[in-house]
């Protein structure tokens, strides 16, 4: 069916790649209708006569005709990829649009770019939201976790078509409420996608452990997953590689062995740690999980390394091995710390860019149908009920009290790695973290005196108060004899 005045939708999307499509589909089954428009107009056409046939979804066959048949205020929901793309189809649908109107970014887009949209549109008349959307093709048809951010007053517009379509959690509230202004939505969706870049991690090096330490076969990794899935580990990705070891070959053989060792990434990792960088917030293990791929695509060049390169044979001695149980508790600590990590960058980002971040809040978005969705996020947002002004999460009690049962097995596991030679990384990295964090003394100071060496970088004292700063004529302490 044609889009028309007469027939007008509620809401327009462009883009009829998987996610579009399925986000239209879940619109449908909630009562919505809506106005679908693709650039390559012959995907409309196998859209409405294949998964959309029967269904009130009606078609836009320019972008004239999507504006023209929308009630207003218009809502457009973009589902194209990041980058040039958004920004020409933006261009595109100003002339057809009314101050007041609004355009929705649901694509991966970095929080910049929203931020930047989000200024320009306000000035022109326009409402823009950048809404982060997490769950993949199922989530998105049956329940995704949804990020808006953007333009305040636009969120009265969809607040409820969102929250309908959004995934919910155990006691019925959705996994979809406003975060804040401008690139805000964005910026949530890739802390999360920085997160899930470290989970993965973990539960990859805790694989290989088992795999190559223990050498355990896959039947008893299943097995060890599927326990591990109905404790504090109970999540999605916990729960997909427990079905990952179940699945065999044409010969026979786990299919996961066949699979190339070169993992890829699309940005989000990346743009995590580079904030972090820029914010100053040490985000140490999703950083060497992003650089973990990195070392991953690099295969033709470990491939040849191997041959070069020797150390431990990978398996681990009998007389330091540490058990599954011990794998386990290394898990859940680093999985804390990678958390933790995750909510210390949101919490300088809230402040550096004057959003007011809801922490607890954000936990319960990402409680149920998104990626990272798992158990642990109930933890998450009950401590930042206790004290919204948490200034990390390992110093709430439940967390505090896991790391302190855990942090034994944690350590034994990094040692036997290292000395059986199997990376780990993230393990390391989480571990790392946690003993620079709880240190009431670092090494800095020397650190300082070298800058202040070399380049008069000045120093603050230990017995005097912090901003007082002073510079030492280090070489010239030793002209005079005194060393």
């Amino acid at each position: 069916m044609r889009v028309t005045t007469e027939n007008r939708a509620d809401i327009g999307l462009i883009g009829l790649a998987v996610m579009g499509q399925n986000l239209v589909l879940n619109m449908n089954d909630h009562g919505y209708t809506v106005a679908v428009y693709n650039r390559t107009v012959s995907k409309i056409d196998e859209f409405l006569n294949g998964p959309a046939r029967g269904t009130r979804v009606v078609a836009a066959r320019c972008l004239e005709e999507l504006a023209a048949g929308l009630k207003p205020p218009r809502k457009i929901m973009l589902m194209v990829k990041a980058g040039k793309a958004v920004d020409e189809f933006i261009e595109l649908l100003l002339p057809h649009l009314e101050r007041g109107d609004l355009i929705i970014d649901g694509g991966n887009s970095h929080f910049l770019d929203t931020l930047r949209r989000t200024e320009r549109l306000r000035d022109k008349g326009f409402l823009f939201i950048g809404t982060g959307i997490s769950g993949g093709e199922e989530g998105a048809r049956r329940g995704p976790s949804i990020m808006p951010g953007g333009t305040p007053e636009a969120w009265p517009l969809v607040k409820e078509l969102f929250q309908c379509i959004a995934a919910r959690t155990s006691e019925g509230a959705p996994c979809c409420d406003w975060v804040g202004e401008n690139g805000a939505g964005h910026y949530v969706k890739m802390i999360h996608n920085g997160i899930e870049y470290g989970d993965m991690q973990l539960i990859a090096e805790a694989y290989q452990l088992m795999r190559d330490g223990l050498e355990l076969n896959h039947a008893a990794m299943r097995r060890t997953f599927a326990a591990w899935n109905r404790g504090e580990l109970e999540s999605y990705l916990i729960e997909i590689t427990r079905d990952i070891m179940a699945v065999p070959d044409a010969d026979g053989r786990p299919l996961v062995e066949k699979v190339l060792d070169a993992a890829g990434q699309k940005g989000t990792g990346k743009w995590t740690g580079i904030n972090s960088l820029d914010l100053g917030i040490p985000v140490t293990l999703i950083t060497e999980a992003v650089y973990a791929r990195a070392l991953s695509a690099l295969k033709d060049e470990r491939v040849d390394a191997a041959k070069i390169l020797k150390g431990p044979k990978g398996t681990f001695k009998k007389d330091t091995q540490p058990t599954v149980e011990h794998i386990r508790k290394a898990l859940v600590a680093s999985k804390i710390v990678s958390y933790a990590q995750g909510f210390m960058l949101m919490r300088e980002a809230s402040r550096e860019y004057r959003w007011h971040l809801d922490f607890g809040n954000i936990a319960l978005m990402w409680r149920s149908g998104c990626i990272i969705r798992s158990v642990f996020l109930e933890r998450i947002k009950a401590a930042y009920d206790r004290n919204p002004n948490l200034a990390n999460l390992l110093l709430d009690d439940y967390f505090k009290d896991i790391l302190r049962t855990c942090q034994a097995s944690w350590r034994r596991v990094v040692a036997a790695a290292v000395q059986a030679g199997i990376p780990v990384p993230a393990f390391s990295a989480s571990l790392s973290f946690y003993d620079g964090y709880r240190s009431a003394r670092l090494p800095a100071n020397l650190i300082q005196a070298q800058r202040d060496y070399f380049g008069a970088h000045t120093y603050e004292r230990v017995d005097q108060p912090r901003g007082t700063f002073f510079h030492t004529q280090w070489s010239a302490h030793l002209r005079d004899g005194n060393a």
